[in-house]
């Protein structure tokens, strides 16, 4: 079965580079008070930012580290750098980016994709946004679509009146942490009735050995709007772990649509710990597409509360969990109104003694009538050191719901293997198939270029892979 591991090893060296690291404004390791200060004073952050990140961190202090999922026991806290600067501002044009930052998302594609199929994109690079662009047709419908700290200098009655509202500071430790150092992130405003046909992107890039990155992402769709986001990040390899802790927050207002597409290949030195949450109201619907090919531990279980009547939620999520690999993902799903539905499928690999597990909740609160809602879990387990868990919790508060949940834990089977080959495939090409059919769900609700792009990380040759 050693093919079977090869053909879904992921080829890392299209990330595993590294740029001198080159600040502007560095921060030397370890975190107190007077760098939460620092870091909303060189923002020139208006003063209700300041005291929100300021109790943010004493929520940190307080919050032990969860006792369940991953181990994160050997988080370093003392030695992260939680504020790095690369540029002095933010270039308006991508020929005005410093050679190295240019260079490295001139080679992860980012300029390419910006130019063919998207709506706009928006690059981080350590801890600051240091490229943004829009479509000008979007603009002149109203869509805002900026970097998180432009938001708050720009849009303050938009962003303070929902940011920190679907995920408050208090929430957990890691996203106390982030309210307390956020920077970077992207801000998404589209109007009532507005839908933005092609993606908006954002790419976040770790460069630095020991670097925390805490980008923060506020999304409203109003009535009736349509937007799709789509995110993708990575980090280069180093001795040392690094941090990742992005809170990200969704408002879909009535008959919005809001989709959020995720494709993470952190390097395996880094500990993946974000928190994603959605409101959604009447007749609103909220899609989280949520890839996770890499880290050394990912804990993630985006989430939908379903507010209004008539609200949808759909969570597909894939993990690959190779050696020395623990991804700890899946969903929250909460009912809290009438004639909602929600689906969540959840595909997951292990191998060479990765662990995959699914965590899931679901809530269907007293009041909600007439609510459906199916779970779908699939493992797949390519040799004897891996492991797959599945822990769902499922809380059903009325007698007419209708709630189905689903899971299956397998291995390639030599009889599926032997079926392909003698129509001709080559070993390879039978695993590939195999492998590909498996995760076809996922592949399929990707836009083209980013099916591509998971054909390269995995090795297979993808056909018919629409967005």
């Amino acid at each position: 079965m050693s093919n079977v591991r090869e053909a879904v090893d992921l080829d890392y060296s299209k990330y595993d580079f590294k740029e001198p690291e080159k600040f502007v404004t560095e921060f030397p390791p370890g975190l107190n008070e007077n760098v939460v200060i620092e870091i909303s004073r060189l923002k020139n952050e208006p003063s209700w930012m300041t005291d929100f990140r300021l109790k943010a961190y004493k929520h940190f202090l307080q919050r032990p580290l969860p006792m369940w999922g991953a181990d994160l026991t050997k988080i370093e806290f003392d030695k992260i750098r939680y504020y790095l600067k690369s540029t002095v501002g933010q270039a308006k044009s991508w020929e005005d980016l410093p050679p190295e930052i240019k260079e490295t998302f001139d080679r992860l594609g980012v300029p390419e994709a910006e130019r063919k199929f998207l709506g706009g994109v928006g690059a981080m690079y350590e801890s600051e946004v240091v490229y943004h662009r829009m479509r000008e047709d979007l603009e002149k419908q109203g869509v805002i679509f900026a970097d998180m700290d432009t938001g708050v200098r720009e849009y303050p009655e938009i962003v303070r009146k929902y940011f920190g509202t679907v995920i408050p500071s208090n929430d957990n430790k890691f996203a106390a942490l982030n309210s307390a150092v956020w920077s970077g992130g992207s801000f998404i405003y589209v109007p009532a009735g507005v839908k933005v046909e092609q993606p908006l992107h954002a790419y976040f890039r770790i460069n630095a050995s020991n670097m925390g990155q805490f980008e923060r992402t506020l999304i409203i769709a109003d009535e009736g709007a349509d937007v799709h986001y789509v995110e993708g990040c990575t980090a280069p390899v180093y001795s040392s772990d690094s941090l990742h802790a992005a809170v990200v927050e969704l408002v879909a207002l009535k008959d919005a649509h809001i989709r959020y597409t995720t494709i993470q290949n952190w390097s395996k030195d880094v500990y993946n710990l974000v928190t994603k949450r959605a409101f959604a109201y009447e007749n609103a619907r909220v899609e989280w597409i949520d890839g996770n090919m890499g880290s050394k531990v990912t804990m993630k279980y985006p989430a939908v509360h379903l507010k209004g009547r008539g609200a949808r939620a759909e969570v597909l999520s894939v993990a690959l969990a190779g050696a020395g690999q623990h991804i700890d993902a899946g969903s929250k799903i909460l009912h809290l109104a009438p004639d909602t539905s929600s689906r969540i499928i959840s595909k997951s690999i292990s191998k060479d003694g990765g662990r995959a597990t699914y965590r899931g909740q679901l809530l269907i609160a007293k009041g909600a009538r007439h609510v459906k809602s199916s779970v779908k879990c699939d493992a797949l387990i390519l040799d004897e050191k891996s492991r797959s868990d599945t822990y769902p919790y499922n809380v059903v508060n009325e007698d007419d719901a209708v709630l189905t949940h689903e899971a299956t834990v397998g291995k390639i089977g030599e009889d599926q293997l032997f079926y392909l080959m003698s129509r001709g495939l080559t070993e390879e090409e039978a695993l590939n198939a195999v492998v590909m059919g498996f995760l076809e769900p996922f592949t399929k609700s990707l836009p083209l270029i980013y099916a591509i792009e998971l054909n390269r990380l995995i090795g297979l040759e993808m056909t018919g892979a629409v967005g």
